[in-house]
């Protein structure tokens, strides 16, 4: 395997021209051919979306033009696509896979290639290890194609569908759209200028939509929705009077949410809130399923409502597996992706913030109450990361270290140490974990407490190692 090809947490992420080229996604596109040409659904052809970075859409075309030249039926969105709409309609037209152009959350300098299964979420594990060994195959050959795009479009090889109609339809039948009316929820919508953008609006009335236009460089801001990249929604949020602020990420499968005050609402926050609602409020059962880096907060809750909780290595993948094949209600991660059963075993940002006003609406309280709530009867949590870009050199002596131990942090003795993930150190009533990211080049540090100001100390006690 080439270094400048490689498929990480949740797919292939490179820096467009150094090595997202047009050769390498050929090469990654003949190796998905290869793999899916033996699918039972092979017939229903690959469904091929993109998000609204620099040369998407032309990327996605090559991808399709690739796999239809290899006699597959290809599906391509009309328009910019997210990744939820790609695995929607894997599922809905029972189509071999999916694969979506995009490189999620990350710098505009970076696009991506995600594959998707026919369940209608991320590939599972061993179904991208068959892809790289096709890869290997074919990274040293020229891939061409014997016709071009538009030829293939021509001979209906090719066929472009409206994807985000089908997805706004869908999305109608599974959340209560009248409730959250009927209740005159005020919602603010930051697209951050991703795939995202005008979708919500379709779906109901919002009252502040903010970055929803085309702008490849995301306007220099980094497409991720945490609070140092939310500033112009929590502003609005407040300024309009607005009841909830939603923001989806570059591919919008990821969520985050402001409270009518202007807080920020954390995924882990986010992930109890439902985990109460669908279960305790809807009676809806099942299972729940958690990443190694999501709140104790989800253990007590589970734990109270006798609810069995799995928990998995950082990737939806992993997450997405046990969706497929156990009863989950909920599963979530901390980067803000979350799962419901009866939608799909994958992330979906604008569903999740549509979720969260069906329940403001269901329970006539504001979102600041909800999040009180649950606190006050499992206990304050609070949440940070840091995210430090380093070297390779400096990577591996930071793993090194907390390899060989740490018996301290900020001066709280380290109890135990779990490694399903990186490293996870427990001391009392908090943890910090430290991993490399399977994305991008750097660590990432977590930290859990009881208050923020330890967080922050965990923080810089582990940053410090």
């Amino acid at each position: 395997m080439t270094p400048s090809i490689k498929f990480g947490t949740d797919g292939w992420r490179g820096v467009i021209a150094a090595d997202f080229t047009f050769d390498n996604v050929a090469k990654v596109a003949l190796a998905t051919a290869n793999y899916f040409k033996k699918h039972k659904k092979i017939r229903n052809g690959i469904i091929v979306g993109y998000d609204a970075r620099f040369l998407s859409k032309e990327f996605a075309q090559k991808t399709a033009e690739i796999l239809a030249d290899r006699g597959i039926k290809v599906l391509i969105s009309d328009a910019i696509s997210s990744t939820p709409m790609v695995s929607l309609l894997c599922k809905k037209l029972n189509a071999a896979g999916g694969v979506v152009i995009t490189a999620s959350h990350n710098p505009a300098r970076y696009n991506g290639y995600k594959i998707k299964g026919d369940f209608g979420g991320p590939a599972h594990p061993e179904m991208i290890d068959k892809v790289e060994k096709e890869l290997k195959k074919v990274i040293k050959k020229d891939v061409t194609s014997a016709k071009s795009y538009a030829e293939h479009v021509a001979k209906k090889k090719i066929q472009m569908l409206d994807f985000t109609s089908m997805y706004v339809e869908d999305i109608k039948t599974k959340v209560d759209l009248d409730s959250i009316r009927a209740a005159g929820i005020r919602i603010a919508f930051d697209a951050m200028y991703g795939a995202g953008q005008g979708v919500m609006e379709k779906i109901i009335p919002v009252a502040v939509s903010l970055r929803g236009a085309f702008n490849p460089s995301f306007g220099g801001a980094h497409p991720e929705p945490l609070p140092q990249h939310l500033v112009g929604l929590k502003d609005a949020v407040v300024k309009e009077r607005c009841d909830i602020g939603i923001a989806t990420d570059g591919d919008a499968d990821r969520v985050g949410i402001y409270d009518e005050r202007g807080q920020f609402v954390d995924s882990h926050r986010i992930f109890a809130l439902l985990l109460k609602y669908l279960s305790q409020h809807k009676k809806w059962t099942g299972e729940v399923a958690k990443s190694f880096s999501v709140s104790q907060l989800i253990n007590k809750m589970a734990n109270a409502y006798g609810v069995k909780l799995h928990e998995t290595a950082v990737g939806f993948k992993h997450l997405c597996r046990l969706m497929t094949e156990r009863n989950i209600l909920i599963a979530a991660e901390e980067s803000g992706g979350l799962g419901i059963k009866g939608h799909l075993p994958e992330r979906d940002g604008v569903f999740i913030g549509l979720l969260m006003a069906e329940m403001m609406a269901a329970r006539k309280m504001k979102l600041s109450e909800l999040v009180e709530e649950v606190m006050k009867e499992f206990g304050w949590h609070y949440f940070n990361r840091y995210d430090a870009h380093l070297t390779e050199k400096e990577k591996i002596r930071i793993m090194k270290a907390y390899k060989k131990g740490v018996k301290q942090l900020a001066g709280f003795p380290v109890l135990r140490v779990e490694t399903t993930d990186g490293f996870k150190l427990f001391v009392e009533n908090g943890w910090v974990l430290v991993r490399a990211s399977g994305t991008e080049p750097l660590i990432r540090f977590y930290a859990e407490a009881e208050t923020p100001e330890k967080v922050e100390a965990l923080l810089s006690a582990a940053r410090a190692i």
